[in-house]
Protein backbone atom coordinates (compact mmCIF):
# COMPACT_ATOMS: atom_id res chain seq x y z
CA UNK A 1 0.00 0.00 0.00
CA UNK A 2 1.25 3.39 -1.09
CA UNK A 3 2.25 5.49 1.82
CA UNK A 4 4.43 8.38 0.37
CA UNK A 5 3.66 9.59 -3.58
CA UNK A 6 6.55 12.84 -4.56
CA UNK A 7 5.01 14.90 -7.40
CA UNK A 8 6.07 17.74 -9.19
CA UNK A 9 4.59 21.13 -7.49
CA UNK A 10 1.14 21.77 -8.16
CA UNK A 11 -0.90 24.51 -10.50
CA UNK A 12 -4.34 25.33 -9.94
CA UNK A 13 -5.76 26.75 -12.98
CA UNK A 14 -8.96 28.15 -11.74
CA UNK A 15 -9.20 30.39 -8.37
CA UNK A 16 -10.92 33.04 -6.88
CA UNK A 17 -8.53 34.94 -4.60
CA UNK A 18 -11.39 38.19 -4.29
CA UNK A 19 -9.71 41.28 -2.83
CA UNK A 20 -8.76 43.16 0.55
CA UNK A 21 -8.90 41.47 3.51
CA UNK A 22 -9.96 38.13 1.69
CA UNK A 23 -7.11 38.31 -0.26
CA UNK A 24 -4.97 38.42 2.60
CA UNK A 25 -6.63 35.62 4.66
CA UNK A 26 -7.34 33.14 1.77
CA UNK A 27 -3.82 33.78 -0.54
CA UNK A 28 -1.78 31.88 2.25
CA UNK A 29 -3.86 28.80 1.77
CA UNK A 30 -2.94 28.38 -1.60
CA UNK A 31 0.57 29.49 -2.26
CA UNK A 32 1.67 26.81 0.42
CA UNK A 33 0.71 24.25 -1.88
CA UNK A 34 0.57 25.40 -5.15
CA UNK A 35 3.06 27.22 -7.18
CA UNK A 36 1.14 28.99 -10.04
CA UNK A 37 -2.77 29.89 -10.58
CA UNK A 38 -5.27 31.23 -12.88
CA UNK A 39 -6.69 34.15 -11.27
CA UNK A 40 -10.19 35.03 -11.22
CA UNK A 41 -11.11 38.20 -12.70
CA UNK A 42 -14.90 38.94 -11.46
CA UNK A 43 -14.18 41.70 -8.54
CA UNK A 44 -16.21 44.27 -8.20
CA UNK A 45 -15.98 45.92 -10.40
CA UNK A 46 -14.46 43.61 -12.81
CA UNK A 47 -11.16 43.02 -13.86
CA UNK A 48 -11.15 44.00 -17.52
CA UNK A 49 -8.15 45.99 -18.84
CA UNK A 50 -4.34 45.53 -18.22
CA UNK A 51 -4.13 48.39 -16.24
CA UNK A 52 -6.62 46.84 -14.05
CA UNK A 53 -4.51 43.30 -14.28
CA UNK A 54 -1.91 44.79 -13.34
CA UNK A 55 -2.68 46.71 -10.40
CA UNK A 56 -4.91 43.66 -9.35
CA UNK A 57 -1.56 41.52 -9.34
CA UNK A 58 0.16 44.34 -7.48
CA UNK A 59 -2.04 43.96 -4.72
CA UNK A 60 -1.76 40.27 -4.78
CA UNK A 61 2.47 40.30 -4.67
CA UNK A 62 1.66 42.68 -1.97
CA UNK A 63 -0.42 40.30 -0.11
CA UNK A 64 1.69 37.29 -0.20
CA UNK A 65 3.19 36.40 2.78
CA UNK A 66 6.95 36.70 3.35
CA UNK A 67 9.06 33.61 2.19
CA UNK A 68 6.34 32.09 0.44
CA UNK A 69 6.75 31.80 -3.28
CA UNK A 70 3.53 32.11 -5.91
CA UNK A 71 2.70 33.31 -9.30
CA UNK A 72 -0.83 35.01 -10.38
CA UNK A 73 -1.42 34.03 -13.54
CA UNK A 74 -3.47 37.32 -14.24
CA UNK A 75 -6.78 36.90 -15.92
CA UNK A 76 -8.74 39.78 -17.75
CA UNK A 77 -12.98 39.56 -18.06
CA UNK A 78 -14.64 39.80 -20.93
CA UNK A 79 -16.85 42.78 -21.81
CA UNK A 80 -18.95 43.40 -24.76
CA UNK A 81 -16.96 46.65 -24.70
CA UNK A 82 -13.48 44.68 -24.46
CA UNK A 83 -10.70 46.20 -26.12
CA UNK A 84 -9.47 43.60 -28.52
CA UNK A 85 -5.98 45.79 -29.12
CA UNK A 86 -5.31 45.96 -25.33
CA UNK A 87 -5.62 42.52 -24.37
CA UNK A 88 -3.45 41.61 -27.10
CA UNK A 89 -0.64 43.65 -25.70
CA UNK A 90 -1.20 42.59 -22.23
CA UNK A 91 -0.92 39.37 -23.45
CA UNK A 92 2.17 39.48 -25.53
CA UNK A 93 3.79 41.70 -22.77
CA UNK A 94 3.40 38.89 -20.04
CA UNK A 95 0.86 40.49 -18.36
CA UNK A 96 -2.67 38.83 -18.94
CA UNK A 97 -2.36 34.89 -19.20
CA UNK A 98 -5.97 34.62 -20.43
CA UNK A 99 -9.06 35.67 -20.62
CA UNK A 100 -12.23 35.18 -19.26
CA UNK A 101 -15.56 34.59 -20.77
CA UNK A 102 -18.85 35.03 -18.40
CA UNK A 103 -22.10 35.09 -19.44
CA UNK A 104 -23.98 37.76 -18.09
CA UNK A 105 -25.73 36.36 -14.90
CA UNK A 106 -24.35 32.88 -14.31
CA UNK A 107 -22.27 33.13 -11.35
CA UNK A 108 -21.41 35.55 -8.37
CA UNK A 109 -20.06 38.91 -10.08
CA UNK A 110 -20.99 37.99 -13.50
CA UNK A 111 -23.31 40.91 -14.35
CA UNK A 112 -20.82 42.55 -16.27
CA UNK A 113 -20.38 39.20 -18.55
CA UNK A 114 -21.39 38.50 -22.16
CA UNK A 115 -24.91 38.87 -23.23
CA UNK A 116 -23.77 37.81 -27.16
CA UNK A 117 -21.43 35.89 -28.04
CA UNK A 118 -21.61 37.10 -31.57
CA UNK A 119 -20.85 40.72 -30.01
CA UNK A 120 -17.54 39.69 -29.17
CA UNK A 121 -16.78 37.90 -32.01
CA UNK A 122 -13.66 40.75 -33.23
CA UNK A 123 -12.32 40.00 -29.89
CA UNK A 124 -12.34 36.27 -29.71
CA UNK A 125 -11.05 36.45 -33.56
CA UNK A 126 -7.82 38.84 -32.54
CA UNK A 127 -7.13 36.24 -29.47
CA UNK A 128 -6.98 33.28 -31.92
CA UNK A 129 -4.64 34.96 -33.90
CA UNK A 130 -2.17 35.51 -30.74
CA UNK A 131 -3.02 31.92 -29.38
CA UNK A 132 -4.69 33.78 -26.16
CA UNK A 133 -6.42 31.42 -24.15
CA UNK A 134 -10.49 31.87 -23.57
CA UNK A 135 -11.56 30.49 -20.43
CA UNK A 136 -15.50 29.87 -20.69
CA UNK A 137 -17.98 29.69 -17.79
CA UNK A 138 -20.05 26.99 -19.72
CA UNK A 139 -23.83 27.69 -18.91
CA UNK A 140 -26.35 29.41 -20.24
CA UNK A 141 -28.40 31.67 -18.20
CA UNK A 142 -31.54 31.51 -20.13
CA UNK A 143 -34.75 31.13 -17.43
CA UNK A 144 -36.64 28.80 -19.46
CA UNK A 145 -33.47 26.12 -19.23
CA UNK A 146 -33.21 24.15 -16.04
CA UNK A 147 -30.23 24.54 -13.77
CA UNK A 148 -28.70 21.21 -14.51
CA UNK A 149 -29.22 21.40 -17.83
CA UNK A 150 -27.36 24.39 -18.42
CA UNK A 151 -23.96 23.26 -19.24
CA UNK A 152 -25.23 20.56 -21.95
CA UNK A 153 -27.02 23.30 -23.38
CA UNK A 154 -24.38 25.86 -23.79
CA UNK A 155 -22.18 23.36 -25.32
CA UNK A 156 -24.94 22.73 -27.94
CA UNK A 157 -25.72 25.97 -28.52
CA UNK A 158 -22.62 28.50 -27.91
CA UNK A 159 -19.08 26.62 -27.42
CA UNK A 160 -19.75 23.87 -30.46
CA UNK A 161 -20.62 26.80 -32.64
CA UNK A 162 -18.16 29.20 -31.65
CA UNK A 163 -15.50 26.20 -32.13
CA UNK A 164 -16.76 25.91 -35.93
CA UNK A 165 -16.53 29.27 -36.67
CA UNK A 166 -13.33 29.29 -34.77
CA UNK A 167 -11.25 25.89 -35.11
CA UNK A 168 -8.00 27.99 -34.13
CA UNK A 169 -8.88 29.69 -30.56
CA UNK A 170 -7.47 28.05 -27.43
CA UNK A 171 -10.35 26.99 -25.27
CA UNK A 172 -10.66 25.89 -21.74
CA UNK A 173 -13.96 24.48 -20.61
CA UNK A 174 -13.59 25.45 -16.92
CA UNK A 175 -15.43 23.32 -13.98
CA UNK A 176 -16.69 20.73 -15.98
CA UNK A 177 -19.72 19.01 -14.39
CA UNK A 178 -21.50 16.78 -16.40
CA UNK A 179 -20.95 13.39 -18.56
CA UNK A 180 -22.05 15.66 -21.97
CA UNK A 181 -18.95 18.11 -20.88
CA UNK A 182 -16.47 15.09 -20.19
CA UNK A 183 -17.31 13.36 -23.54
CA UNK A 184 -16.84 16.96 -25.41
CA UNK A 185 -13.81 17.81 -24.59
CA UNK A 186 -12.31 14.20 -24.97
CA UNK A 187 -13.36 14.06 -28.34
CA UNK A 188 -11.97 17.65 -28.93
CA UNK A 189 -8.96 19.21 -30.64
CA UNK A 190 -5.76 19.86 -28.91
CA UNK A 191 -6.95 23.23 -28.69
CA UNK A 192 -9.81 22.38 -26.06
CA UNK A 193 -9.01 21.81 -22.76
CA UNK A 194 -11.28 21.69 -19.14
CA UNK A 195 -10.37 21.66 -16.01
CA UNK A 196 -12.50 19.59 -12.89
CA UNK A 197 -12.60 21.10 -9.45
CA UNK A 198 -12.23 19.38 -6.38
CA UNK A 199 -15.56 19.54 -4.95
CA UNK A 200 -16.89 17.84 -8.27
CA UNK A 201 -14.87 15.42 -7.65
CA UNK A 202 -16.41 14.57 -4.32
CA UNK A 203 -19.85 15.97 -4.20
CA UNK A 204 -23.55 14.96 -6.33
CA UNK A 205 -26.48 17.39 -5.70
CA UNK A 206 -27.70 15.19 -2.91
CA UNK A 207 -25.47 16.88 -1.03
CA UNK A 208 -26.77 20.35 -1.27
CA UNK A 209 -30.01 19.02 -0.86
CA UNK A 210 -30.83 15.92 0.49
CA UNK A 211 -32.25 15.66 4.02
CA UNK A 212 -32.14 19.62 4.49
CA UNK A 213 -30.51 22.48 2.54
CA UNK A 214 -26.70 22.23 2.96
CA UNK A 215 -25.51 26.24 1.47
CA UNK A 216 -21.78 25.24 1.91
CA UNK A 217 -22.28 22.75 -0.85
CA UNK A 218 -23.82 25.01 -3.18
CA UNK A 219 -21.92 26.14 -6.13
CA UNK A 220 -21.92 27.23 -10.14
CA UNK A 221 -22.02 25.42 -11.71
CA UNK A 222 -24.04 23.15 -9.52
CA UNK A 223 -23.05 19.85 -8.66
CA UNK A 224 -24.75 17.44 -10.34
CA UNK A 225 -26.43 13.56 -10.35
CA UNK A 226 -24.05 11.06 -9.38
CA UNK A 227 -23.40 9.44 -12.83
CA UNK A 228 -21.51 12.77 -13.86
CA UNK A 229 -19.64 12.76 -10.70
CA UNK A 230 -18.42 9.70 -11.39
CA UNK A 231 -17.92 10.41 -15.02
CA UNK A 232 -15.69 13.06 -13.82
CA UNK A 233 -14.02 11.36 -11.72
CA UNK A 234 -12.96 8.83 -14.80
CA UNK A 235 -11.81 11.57 -16.57
CA UNK A 236 -9.63 12.94 -13.48
CA UNK A 237 -8.15 9.87 -12.76
CA UNK A 238 -7.64 8.43 -16.34
CA UNK A 239 -3.77 10.48 -16.93
CA UNK A 240 -6.11 12.51 -20.19
CA UNK A 241 -3.70 15.06 -21.57
CA UNK A 242 -6.06 17.82 -21.54
CA UNK A 243 -7.71 17.69 -18.39
CA UNK A 244 -6.26 19.59 -15.41
CA UNK A 245 -6.80 20.95 -11.84
CA UNK A 246 -8.97 24.08 -11.20
CA UNK A 247 -10.61 24.08 -7.88
CA UNK A 248 -12.39 27.14 -8.10
CA UNK A 249 -12.17 27.41 -4.62
CA UNK A 250 -14.12 30.42 -3.75
CA UNK A 251 -14.25 32.18 -0.15
CA UNK A 252 -17.39 34.04 0.47
CA UNK A 253 -18.07 35.51 3.87
CA UNK A 254 -21.04 32.79 6.28
CA UNK A 255 -22.94 35.76 6.13
CA UNK A 256 -23.65 36.11 2.49
CA UNK A 257 -23.46 31.98 2.53
CA UNK A 258 -26.60 31.31 5.01
CA UNK A 259 -28.75 34.41 3.57
CA UNK A 260 -32.23 33.70 2.36
CA UNK A 261 -31.00 34.30 -0.92
CA UNK A 262 -26.99 32.91 -0.92
CA UNK A 263 -24.64 33.03 -2.55
CA UNK A 264 -22.65 29.92 -4.82
CA UNK A 265 -18.84 28.80 -4.01
CA UNK A 266 -16.89 26.58 -1.83
CA UNK A 267 -13.51 27.22 -0.70
CA UNK A 268 -11.30 24.25 -1.38
CA UNK A 269 -7.51 25.70 -1.15
CA UNK A 270 -6.65 24.43 2.49
CA UNK A 271 -7.61 20.52 2.16
CA UNK A 272 -7.46 20.09 -2.02
CA UNK A 273 -4.57 18.02 -1.86
CA UNK A 274 -5.57 15.97 0.57
CA UNK A 275 -8.95 15.87 -0.77
CA UNK A 276 -7.50 14.91 -4.43
CA UNK A 277 -5.58 12.07 -3.27
CA UNK A 278 -8.10 10.43 -1.29
CA UNK A 279 -10.21 10.21 -4.68
CA UNK A 280 -7.39 9.55 -6.69
CA UNK A 281 -6.34 6.37 -4.13
CA UNK A 282 -9.69 5.29 -4.02
CA UNK A 283 -10.34 5.11 -7.70
CA UNK A 284 -6.90 3.28 -7.79
CA UNK A 285 -5.00 6.03 -9.76
CA UNK A 286 -2.72 7.44 -7.73
CA UNK A 287 0.05 7.30 -10.79
CA UNK A 288 -2.27 9.43 -12.58
CA UNK A 289 -2.20 12.45 -10.08
CA UNK A 290 0.40 14.39 -11.44
CA UNK A 291 -0.77 14.46 -14.36
CA UNK A 292 -4.06 16.17 -13.60
CA UNK A 293 -2.31 18.47 -11.00
CA UNK A 294 1.15 19.39 -12.06
CA UNK A 295 1.90 18.57 -15.57
CA UNK A 296 -1.12 18.62 -18.27
CA UNK A 297 -2.15 22.51 -16.82
CA UNK A 298 1.34 23.63 -17.53
CA UNK A 299 1.22 21.44 -21.07
CA UNK A 300 -1.80 22.82 -22.52
CA UNK A 301 -1.08 26.84 -21.51
CA UNK A 302 2.69 25.74 -23.10
CA UNK A 303 4.61 26.83 -19.36
CA UNK A 304 6.97 24.88 -17.98
CA UNK A 305 6.22 22.46 -15.56
CA UNK A 306 7.56 23.06 -11.96
CA UNK A 307 11.29 21.81 -10.90
CA UNK A 308 9.99 21.94 -7.51
CA UNK A 309 8.23 18.30 -6.02
CA UNK A 310 5.90 18.13 -2.96
CA UNK A 311 5.51 14.79 -1.23
CA UNK A 312 1.84 13.36 0.33
CA UNK A 313 2.41 11.42 3.36
CA UNK A 314 -0.70 8.74 4.25
CA UNK A 315 -0.66 8.74 8.51
CA UNK A 316 -2.43 6.09 10.57
CA UNK A 317 -4.61 9.18 11.78
CA UNK A 318 -7.39 11.62 9.60
CA UNK A 319 -5.97 14.63 8.88
CA UNK A 320 -7.62 18.05 11.48
CA UNK A 321 -8.44 21.14 9.11
CA UNK A 322 -10.17 24.27 10.49
CA UNK A 323 -13.77 24.26 10.10
CA UNK A 324 -13.32 28.18 9.28
CA UNK A 325 -10.83 30.40 7.96
CA UNK A 326 -11.01 34.63 9.17
CA UNK A 327 -10.97 37.38 6.98
CA UNK A 328 -11.25 40.30 9.00
CA UNK A 329 -14.39 40.64 10.57
CA UNK A 330 -15.95 37.65 8.63
CA UNK A 331 -15.78 33.90 8.72
CA UNK A 332 -15.27 31.45 5.86
CA UNK A 333 -16.03 27.83 6.13
CA UNK A 334 -13.95 25.07 4.61
CA UNK A 335 -15.04 22.58 2.69
CA UNK A 336 -16.06 19.49 4.41
CA UNK A 337 -15.52 16.42 1.69
CA UNK A 338 -18.05 14.37 4.24
CA UNK A 339 -14.62 11.57 4.87
CA UNK A 340 -12.13 11.44 7.11
CA UNK A 341 -8.58 12.80 5.10
CA UNK A 342 -5.24 10.58 5.74
CA UNK A 343 -3.00 12.74 2.95
CA UNK A 344 -1.08 15.29 4.29
CA UNK A 345 1.75 17.80 1.95
CA UNK A 346 4.55 16.73 3.87
CA UNK A 347 7.42 18.55 2.12
CA UNK A 348 7.99 20.87 -0.65
CA UNK A 349 11.49 20.71 -2.36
Amino acid sequence: MTKSLTIKQPDDWHLHLRDGDMLAAVLPDTAQHFGRAIIMPNLVPPVVSTADVLAYQKRIMAALPKGMNFTPLMTAYLTEATDAEDLAKGFQDGVITAVKLYPAGATTNSASGVRDVMAVQPVLEKMAEIGMPLLVHGEVTDSDIDIFDREAVFIDRVLDPLRQRLPQLKIVMEHITTSVAADYVQSGSENLGATITTHHLMINRNHILAGGIRPHYYCLPVAKREEHRLALRALATSGFSRVFLGTDSAPHPDRAKLMACGCAGIYTAPNTMSCLAHVFEEDGALDHLEAFTSINGPKFYGLPISDQTITLTKQDLPMAYPEMITAGDETVTVFDPGVDLFWRVDTLV
